[in-house]
């Protein structure tokens, strides 16, 4: 319900300006909102009205990445451009962006079919994506993930103390004080298995780094047919393959008791068409032990990132704790590929 919120929020900030259509050398019939866009009905067929929330420089890295990836799969996103040839305009001090809508249907990671499609289309997208630079630094993640993981063991620590010191405690409070110790040594751990890995040399190898899509959510890989596509590249970065197969699997399984079946499906899927060596298996593994969920739950939580309700914050930690020992399952079933 919070995130069906904040996407009205966000929509609310939208100018629908007929101007804004025309600019894009459309014209609009029909419009609806879904998630955090417009669909719009057009002289020239279905779009997508997109508000950016980062900057021009991160969406032309994008642009620049789904271009290079074009070359070889084509089944991303499709910019429509202004009057002038941008794929934006600024509307207000705001960008906006125009995109073909892909014609489909989510993705459903219950269905091994479903399941089966999109792993396969994401083993071609980083075969396409396999040398993509960029020049935006930000974006550019390879070789960051240890400094990274050590960053956030700090904040939890941070997290740990501002709790502990807080004379009111909260519910919430008392869930992540009698817990976070556990997550703290699991932290390390990662950090750990990084640390004793090939993560640096697998950085500096060129078919091991590509464009990573980086948030594949089920409704963000479209089933057109037999095929997967792509779509909602926002978060998109450079880095290892393995990190974005990382955030798949992860996405995966969550909310399917972390099923090491279906975990060692899309590796043997992924493998058949674009191999992972063992070294990356073993990186795979490090990040997997990462526990991301309690982690972000708790970034949210005391950095109000979220304007959830302290009720939401509880009830969504306590479903995380409770499916600690289906995550500690799968690492261990996980081991039997290392």
């Amino acid at each position: 319900m919070n995130v069906i919120c904040d996407d009205k929020q966000f929509l609310a900030q939208y100018d629908l300006d007929v101007n804004l259509f025309y600019r894009f050398n459309v014209k609009p019939y029909d419009i609806y909102p879904l998630r955090s866009i417009f669909v719009v009905s057009t002289d020239k067929g279905n779009k997508v009205l997109k508000k950016i929330s980062y900057s021009k420089e991160e969406l032309l890295f994008i642009y620049d990445g789904i271009k290079y990836i074009n070359n070889k799969f084509n089944r991303t996103m499709n910019f429509s451009k202004t009057f002038d040839g941008k794929i934006y305009t600024v509307l207000n001090d705001d960008i906006y962006c125009m995109i073909d809508l892909v014609e489909g249907r989510e993705s459903d990671y219950n269905n091994p079919i479903d399941l089966g499609i999109a792993t396969k289309g994401l083993a071609e997208l980083h075969l396409a994506g396999e040398g993509f630079k960029g020049t935006l630094s930000s974006r550019y993640n390879s070789g960051k993930l240890i400094n990274n993981f050590k960053r956030r063991l700090n904040e939890v620590k941070v997290f740990k103390t501002v709790a502990s010191i807080n004379e009111h405690k909260s519910d919430f409070d008392d869930m992540f004080l009698n817990k976070v110790d556990y997550y703290i040594e699991e932290i390390k751990k990662s950090i750990k298995l990084l640390e004793n890995s090939s993560y640096y040399k697998l950085c500096g190898e060129e078919n091991k780094v590509v464009f990573c899509h980086h948030d594949l959510a089920h409704h963000n890989i479209i089933i057109k047919g037999e095929e997967a596509y792509f779509i909602d590249f926002d978060y998109a970065i450079v880095d290892l393959r393995v990190h974005d197969l990382c955030n798949f699997i992860t996405k995966a399984i969550k909310n399917y008791a972390f099923d090491i079946e279906k975990g060692k499906s899309i590796l043997k899927e992924y493998s058949n068409i674009n191999p992972l060596d063992k070294r990356e298996l073993a990186v795979l593994y490090a990040m997997l032990t990462f526990p991301e969920d309690f982690y972000s739950i708790v970034k949210d939580y005391y950095t109000r990132r979220k304007d959830w309700t302290e009720e939401t914050f509880v009830d969504k930690m306590k479903k995380k704790i409770s499916a600690e020992e289906f995550r500690i399952d799968f690492l261990r079933g996980f081991e039997d590929v290392l």
